[in-house]
């Protein structure tokens, strides 16, 4: 009696023959009979060749099945692109691969990957689809600079733009650096001035990185430093001057500050575009003794102007009675100017005394009363 097993094999798959767990042939679609010891593993032709029972290398020792996928090796630091008809599927890491043909084109494309620097012809959107299993990502924007790092050690200065390395061993960070024109605020502490007076002068710079690498790699904290540097220019400055001095000298300050600032910015690998002082701040009783000296100053301004005034008032007065004194038309003239503001500011005037005005003053108010 024959023992046998029919198996049905649609369009869409594969069969593998095994006899004694051994992998004998391909069976294609169709009806099949098997006998015996034999056995049939189906396989979908959209999906990888790969056997439960054996492995893919014994697989295709067999050339009928060989002919009917694609394969691909994949060696240890490589990765392959895995397109289908020019389109991108998925990433292949180390082993090796098979895919039916079943009509459709497979490609590989092999990448190197025992460094982390990719291909330029791999598109971005193929690296955007692999994910942070395989590629590393960093974006720097238009106004920064990035310092790229390999295992603590720095490789490189990445421009604006996003840039992508492959996920390896080695650890790959990153450092953003501004490139903008950066304020630093210089507060200063309490110093003495040659006549001994403690004060505060706050100054305020602008300046920008001239070079991106050895001011990290040789400075510690450049910003640290630069504010040090700048306290110590201004503590020499002002202990060798007396306050007044400093206080009439604000822009020569800020000058001389910021030349000797240029010198040792360019040892911290920056450039000091421009400064100046801010403010100048002095203790509460040095500031009580400044207002009443100001006080003072403007009181005797204001009493030197009115004296001025004064003076200027009495010659005035002084010419005006020397030309009445010589020419009487005018003397009568002011005395009728007079008269008639005297006239327009009252209604009723009573004149007593015999002098020639006031006699005048009456008939010319009995004439006005009259008409």
């Amino acid at each position: 009696m024959f023992n046998f097993q029919k198996i049905i094999i649609n369009d869409n798959q594969r069969g593998l023959l095994f006899k004694n767990g051994i992998f004998t042939k391909v069976l294609t679609a169709g009806k099949h009979y098997i006998w015996g010891d034999s056995r049939v593993e189906l396989l979908a032709l959209e999906k990888p060749l790969a056997s439960a029972v054996a492995p893919l290398k014994t697989l295709l020792k067999n050339k009928t099945l060989a002919q009917e996928v694609t394969s691909v090796q994949v060696m240890d630091q490589q990765l392959a692109l895995h397109f289908e008809d020019g389109n991108f599927v998925e990433v292949l890491p180390h082993g090796q691969y098979a895919f039916w043909k079943n009509n459709t084109n497979h490609t590989f494309q092999m990448v190197d990957i025992s460094t982390p620097y990719i291909q330029e012809d791999i598109p971005t959107y193929i690296l955007d689809r692999l994910g942070q299993k395989y590629v590393v990502r960093f974006a720097v924007t238009e106004f920064e600079k990035g310092r790229l790092y390999f295992n603590q050690k720095f490789v490189q200065l990445l421009e604006t733009g996003v840039h992508y390395f492959w996920q390896t061993p080695t650890c790959i960070t990153i450092d953003i650096l501004d490139t903008r024109l950066t304020q630093k605020q210089i507060t200063g502490q309490e110093i003495l001035t040659q006549d001994k007076v403690s004060l505060r002068l706050n100054y305020v710079c602008n300046y920008r990185i001239t070079d991106y690498d050895k001011i990290l790699t040789s400075i510690d904290d450049y910003k640290e430093q630069l504010h040090v540097a700048a306290q110590l220019i201004i503590r020499e400055y002002v202990g060798n001057h007396k306050l007044d001095e400093l206080l009439a000298r604000k822009e020569e300050i800020s000058q001389y500050i910021t030349n000797q600032l240029h010198s040792k910015a360019q040892e911290l690998y920056l450039e000091i575009v421009d400064g100046g002082i801010k403010d100048i701040i002095l203790p509460g009783d040095i500031r009580d003794i400044m207002n009443t000296v100001l006080l003072a100053e403007k009181r005797a301004q204001a009493n030197v102007i009115t004296r001025r005034e004064e003076v200027a008032s009495t010659r005035s007065l002084l010419n005006t009675a020397k030309l009445m004194d010589e020419n009487k038309t005018l003397y009568r003239l002011k005395e009728l100017e007079y008269l008639e503001h005297i006239c327009s500011n009252v209604e009723n005037l009573n004149l007593n005394g015999n002098g020639a005005l006031l006699s005048q003053l009456a008939e010319l108010l009995h004439g006005k009363a009259t008409s």
